[in-house]
């Protein structure tokens, strides 16, 4: 059976008619040419598909179409439009700080699953913001942005290249206040 939704998929208001078992992600991928979140593992294991749906992080392959009508969809093609819209600051280039920081730290290797890491980091780091606890989170105070925090809060996105080390950099570095966030030079980017 087929239905019509609106979204708004990376600020663009987008009216199209889907058969109601369609995935978000066959839909972005298929139907809208948005090609940034990945078909990976199509079970929702990988992380690869990762959208942002109402500022929330969604695996697309598991979301069905018809459930988006109405919702407001980013992408990793349209991070640094949201955050410009939010009044949140961009890098230099026209990035979102969290692209800027993959950049910088050398956070992807083959890029396949990127797009993803970078959606989830940007929700996570939401999710970070409002005192949301992880399952390492220790006490009831503020939790840091340790290794091991950011390891769990991102452990739902897989990178076969074993980026890890730099993806956890990445964030961490994009989770800095903007005074303190510096670019890493020389050997400070090959650690």
């Amino acid at each position: 059976m087929d239905t019509e939704i609106t979204m708004r998929v990376d600020g663009a208001r987008r009216r199209l008619t889907v058969d109601t078992r369609t995935t978000l992600l066959d839909a972005l991928r298929e139907r809208l040419g948005v090609t940034s979140p990945k078909k990976g593992c199509d079970h929702g294991q990988c992380g690869a598909c990762t959208v942002l749906s109402g500022g929330r992080r969604v695996l697309s392959c598991l979301t069905l179409a018809v459930t988006q009508d109405g919702a407001e969809v980013v992408t990793a093609e349209g991070l640094a439009a949201a955050e410009a819209t939010e009044g949140g600051p961009l890098t230099d280039g026209g990035l979102h700080p969290v692209q800027r920081a993959f950049i910088d730290c050398d956070a992807f290797q083959c890029g396949y699953c990127t797009p993803g890491q970078v959606v989830s980091a940007v929700g996570m780091l939401q999710e970070f913001a409002r005192g949301g606890p992880s399952a390492v989170t220790r006490g009831t105070g503020a939790a840091g942005l340790d290794r091991a925090e950011v390891a769990e809060r991102m452990s739902g996105n897989l990178c076969r290249c074993a980026a890890y080390v730099n993806i956890v950099r990445a964030v961490q570095q994009a989770a800095a206040p903007a005074t303190d966030r510096q670019r890493p030079t020389g050997s400070e980017a090959a650690r």
